[in-house]
């Protein structure tokens, strides 16, 4: 549940020993997965942290917040050529201080600042499941975030960039040898503000939390290409951006979370942290969203998530949940009940920290497309961030 606590933490403190804090020399892309270091503890003291609800204002908070000590911008998509074939695809940039405040220096290659992507894409016609990310320090603009002069957030020529002032237009931009995405989006639905007006609890603990947003559905056309053909696609995708100095508690394990996109025009964000005697945290809430984007907070005994069903990777071994019954308290009568399955079995990614995140379909009281995303199940997570 990158919505949590970004799974790329681990791979960003990895930065600090490829580099260094201060290192005078260019730092090319890394294929941090191909190695595997412990995690250096920078501490959070200095940083801010997420105990109050924030005084949200857009288009500024779409950008970064460089007071906290992680924040990433994460989207899924669900999209489809004019004939039928479906593509899944994510596309997050996580930002990582190494430090509180910048190092005082007038070398551009100095910065406390370091940034990972991940890049997936999901050919459900194939099975195929393409994942790629890279890692930089954002020493001469190598990575960075802003909103001068419009929101923009980049690690090298991977991109989100804003069309217009107000960011109710953004573009993706991002290519590997084996996949790229070229998408336009458009916003639709106001800012959803997660937990108590942004501010989602991960744990009983003040500050074990973060600040949390969601775009819910963003109207996307464009082109995925694949091994080097271009397609032609549109539908709909779900970004989250969230901002925290904080980490998951001692006892849990790790997280499943859902982004569901109803086909009625509503939204689902549902999740649940998974602990170690076998319960989940009841801290964490969802969200449902309604066609008009006002939204419903929805408490975890609000909702069910029930596993029907197990996939084994062959690649970690890992044994996750492949399907799932959930049931929700919209507030009406009776529950909505939803059947939620993958669209490939495989989307797990395996560089640095492995985990699942793929498309989904949903069917049931209501049908639609989403992503999920599930982690811990390679081994425990806490202590890893």
């Amino acid at each position: 549940m990158r919505r949590l606590i970004p799974i790329g933490v681990l791979l960003l403190t990895v930065a600090l020993l490829v580099w260094g804090l201060l290192s005078h020399h260019r730092g090319d892309s890394v294929d941090a997965g191909a190695v595997y270091y412990p995690v250096l503890d920078t501490g959070i003291d200095g940083f801010e942290r997420a105990i109050t609800p924030y005084d949200w204002s857009f288009p500024a908070d779409y950008g970064p917040h460089f007071g906290f000590q992680t924040e990433w911008w994460y989207y899924t998509g669900n999209l489809a050529t004019d004939e039928g074939r479906r593509f899944g695809f994510q596309f997050t940039i996580f930002r990582r201080a190494i430090t509180p405040n910048a190092p005082a220096s007038s070398s551009e290659w100095r910065s406390n600042q370091v940034y990972m992507a991940h890049l997936t894409v999901t050919d459900v016609e194939t099975g195929q499941f393409v994942q790629s990310q890279r890692l930089s320090r954002a020493g001469d603009a190598l990575a960075g975030a802003t909103t001068d002069p419009v929101f923009r957030v980049w690690l090298e020529d991977w991109q989100i960039a804003a069309l217009d002032q107000e960011a109710q237009h953004t573009q993706i931009t991002a290519a590997t040898t084996d996949a790229a995405l070229d998408l336009t989006l458009e916003q639709v639905k106001p800012p959803a503000l997660q937990g108590d007006e942004g501010l989602s609890p991960k744990g009983g603990e003040p500050g074990n939390a973060s600040y949390y947003y969601s775009l819910s559905r963003l109207i996307t056309r464009g082109e995925i290409t694949v091994d080097g053909t271009p397609y032609a696609v549109s539908g709909t995708t779900w970004m989250d951006h969230e901002f925290s100095t904080s980490a998951l508690a001692s006892n849990a394990v790790g997280w499943d979370w859902f982004g569901l996109q109803i086909d009625d025009n509503r939204e689902l964000m549902l999740g649940q942290i998974r602990l170690q005697d076998g319960g989940t945290d009841p801290a964490f809430s969802g969200m449902l969203i309604l066609p008009d984007g006002s939204t419903r907070k929805l408490d975890a005994a609000d909702f069910t998530i029930t596993p029907v069903s197990t996939w084994t990777s062959p690649h970690t071994g890992a044994t996750y949940p492949a399907a799932w019954d959930i049931s929700v308290d919209t507030g009406e009568a009776q529950p909505l009940r939803l059947s939620v399955t993958p669209l490939v079995d495989d989307q797990e990614l395996i560089e640095g920290i492995s985990y699942w995140e793929g498309a989904v379909r949903i069917e049931g009281d209501a049908t639609g497309y989403g992503y999920a995303e599930l982690t811990g199940y390679t081994g425990p997570m806490q202590g890893r961030f």
